[in-house]
């Protein structure tokens, strides 16, 4: 099998630049004709959609902390089909992630090999940029860093400071690019992180535009010739984070319900189970043939009146729970099986009513964090007590929940318990949990 190199762009800090950076150098790389699949550490689900749009190819999550080493040598292997790179974007910090020594951009680095460029924000500093990448660089002399590129940088005067102050105390480090400030190349945000791809009122312009800044501001030609292949990747590229719910699954899958992994929806067409999509807030009802439905995360509070008027939608789940499908939901889609959403204005929408739960964003309090889930009782995803590994980040508070069966066990990653988690009726199950992958084949 031939090996794809691949390459790490990391950051100083959240907030550095490195998505619009990345987003750019792959729109330059796709544009100039390099088959470049993009990849993206950690738990998310919205810059993925927008590295997509840039490649041109289908993005996927690379997890260090949450997904099972072969699971993730499966997922680098199904992204180099086809590819002539890999630019995969880290998460937060470089050394930040789900411990001091796991699940950070680094420990991606350190299990694959790839070479790391590190986006520094160079705004309000000169030569003290110099001491921020010399610390970088040391931290861990067994993560060597490949270079590094300056964004948001000022006048030529600037950006001689930065590069005069690297060339002095850190020569071993090659400065790639000085990105200049630009206010059109940002990403409007909403409470759980960046706006989707696809409420982008431009996307193709801005990243057109991303591109022609990095093509002109960076050497892009070094960058691509610093990729290294990963000895592990998987020679057989079928991983399944989760069991299968059904042989026909119907995926909800719009603006309200589009937080789902690409692996495990491919994990489950690798086991040979036929993926049904439907749009809730397009008046879709689940397949009728289905006997499983999956709701994903997202942002049904967004909609909720939208999704309470829709009768199609919310009578097609309630058929499929008399006809004994599994219906599973996570996070925004636990909280479409409950009674009601309470929205940020305290108005009440009516949801299935399959699940004895209200949730309320009225008083918004942040949940965050990864999260083993270990399952309470038997049930579709497995036997009592197989653990999975998955991460909790919402808004919503449960503002009534009637005494049933909680779906889950769970701790955080320091192992405080943090209590039964989510709810199951009959074969109806959800949790605010956006299950990532299993810690074994159970």
């Amino acid at each position: 099998m031939s090996l794809v190199g691949g390459l790490i762009i990391a950051a100083t800090a959240s907030g550095s630049g490195k998505t619009v950076f990345t987003l750019g150098l792959l729109r330059h790389m796709a544009r100039s004709g390099v088959a470049v699949a993009p990849a993206k550490v950690g738990p998310d689900y919205i810059d993925p959609a927008f590295h997509a749009a840039a490649a041109g190819r289908p993005c996927l999550n690379l997890d260090p902390w949450a997904m099972r080493s072969s699971t993730l040598a499966a997922a680098v292997g199904t992204l180099a089909q086809g590819a002539e790179i890999i630019v995969c974007e880290g998460v937060m910090g470089l050394f930040d992630g789900a411990t001091m020594n796991e699940g950070s951009t680094a420990d991606m680095a350190r299990i694959t090999g790839w070479p790391v460029i590190l986006v520094v924000d160079a705004r309000a500093q000169g030569a003290s940029a110099a001491a921020v990448v010399k610390g970088f660089a040391t931290l861990r002399p067994e993560l060597k860093l490949a270079g590094v590129v300056f964004n948001r940088t000022g006048s030529g005067r600037h950006v001689r400071i930065l590069y005069d102050s690297c060339a002095e105390y850190v020569p071993d480090v090659p400065v790639f690019g000085f990105v200049p400030r630009h206010q059109d190349l940002c990403l409007p945000e909403r409470h759980l992180g960046l706006v989707q791809a696809g409420e982008h009122g431009d996307l193709e312009t801005f990243l057109n535009n991303a591109a022609d800044l990095i093509g002109k501001a960076v050497n892009v030609k070094s960058i691509q010739r610093l990729a290294r292949p990963w000895p592990g990747v998987a020679a057989d590229n079928t991983a399944v984070p989760l069991p299968p719910l059904g042989q026909v699954i119907a995926v909800a899958d719009d603006e309200a319900f589009r937080f789902s992994y690409r692996l495990v929806i491919d994990g489950w067409r690798a086991m040979g189970c036929r993926i049904s999509l439907f749009s809730p807030l397009a008046g879709q009802a689940p397949a009728e043939d289905a006997d499983a439905v999956y709701l994903p995360g997202g942002y049904p509070e967004l909609y909720a009146g939208r999704l309470a008027a829709n009768a199609a939608f919310l009578d097609g789940l309630r058929r499929a729970e008399r006809r004994g499908a599994v219906i599973f939901g996570e996070c925004g889609g636990y909280m479409a099986l409950g009674g009601g959403i309470e929205d940020a204005n305290g108005v009440r929408h009516a949801m299935a009513g399959l699940l004895p739960l209200e949730t309320s964003f009225a008083e918004r309090h942040l949940h965050l964090g990864y999260r083993y889930a270990a399952l309470e009782a038997d049930g579709p995803l497995g036997r009592a007590g197989r653990r999975f590994r998955g991460h909790e980040f919402h808004y919503a508070r449960i503002a009534r929940q009637d005494p049933g069966s909680p779906l889950f066990k769970c701790t955080d990653v320091e192992g405080i318990d943090h209590g039964p988690a989510g709810l199951t009726k009959g074969r109806v199950m959800g949790s605010f949990i956006h299950l990532i992958d299993g810690e074994d084949d159970g």
